[in-house]
């Protein structure tokens, strides 16, 4: 599995595992890798030991010809000397150590910042959630001189409302009234033959009135789907049909 793996996720792997990154998938992922490629149990064990320096460096004494100078100099409170540091046996950048140190350095600010980058998304998503209103619809009649209102509130994030009518006049026994979204043509959503939704089915008290839960369909989450909100009567054996005009509606900008 490691062979196929790009060397550059590999790598984000053995850093994530040893920092301790690792979700539970890719920490399975990451396990079952060490058991088919002992190289990299080899490469884990560098990666924790250069963090295991950079964070805990092991105590050093001075060489003694600094020593001596710092023991002087201690007794000679009034003029403090200038430290002498002796040159390392090789250049930095060509320890193996510092080269893992450095490497694990880039690791961590990589992984830093993508952390970041996440937070700052979630933070970002979590205020658009906060900041998410109701959606709220008037139906009116499409009759001049009709009294019928409807109002119809969603909440785009859960998908559920509710539905508020008046003055509208009880329904003969087969026959429902039908709230109906409809979409643009090209939304990516079924719909039918007129780019609707059936969204709930329901009648009238005899006073006209009704309120009551609905759930919507996802397309209420991107509102410049909706081209409308309107009610109908149908059919109850088939409501699906479709085959009433409007009786009420709503523009598509909600309230």
């Amino acid at each position: 599995m490691a062979m196929t793996m790009p060397a550059e996720e590999l790598e984000l792997l053995i850093a994530g595992y040893v920092l301790g990154n690792l979700s539970s998938e890719e920490a399975a992922q990451f396990e079952q890798l060490l058991a088919t490629n002992p190289a990299i149990a080899g490469e884990v064990a560098q990666l924790q030991s250069a963090l295991e320096t950079t964070y805990a460096p092991p105590p050093m004494s001075p060489p003694p010809a600094l020593r001596s100078r710092l023991l002087a100099a201690a007794s000679e409170v009034s003029s403090p000397p200038t430290p002498v540091f002796s040159p390392p046996s090789q250049p930095f950048w060509r320890s193996p150590r510092s080269l893992l140190e450095l490497a694990a350095a880039a690791v961590i600010v990589a992984l830093g910042v993508n952390n970041y980058r996440l937070s700052q998304a979630l933070q970002v998503s979590q205020a658009e959630t906060q900041q998410a209103v109701a959606l709220t619809y008037q139906l009116r009649s499409t009759q001049a001189n009709s009294l019928a209102s409807a109002q119809v509130k969603i909440d785009p994030q859960t998908l559920k409302g509710t539905i508020a009518v008046q003055n509208l006049p009880p329904l003969p026994p087969g026959k429902v009234y039908v709230l109906w979204t409809v979409l643009q043509p090209a939304a990516p959503f079924t719909t039918d033959q007129k780019d609707a939704i059936l969204t709930q089915a329901f009648q009238v008290n005899d006073r006209g009135t009704t309120e009551q839960a609905i759930i919507v369909p996802a397309a209420f989450r991107d509102r410049a789907l909706v081209t409308k909100v309107a009610i109908t009567v149908e059919d109850a054996i088939a409501p699906q049909k479709h085959v009433g005009k409007p009786i009420m509606v709503a523009p598509a900008s909600p309230l």
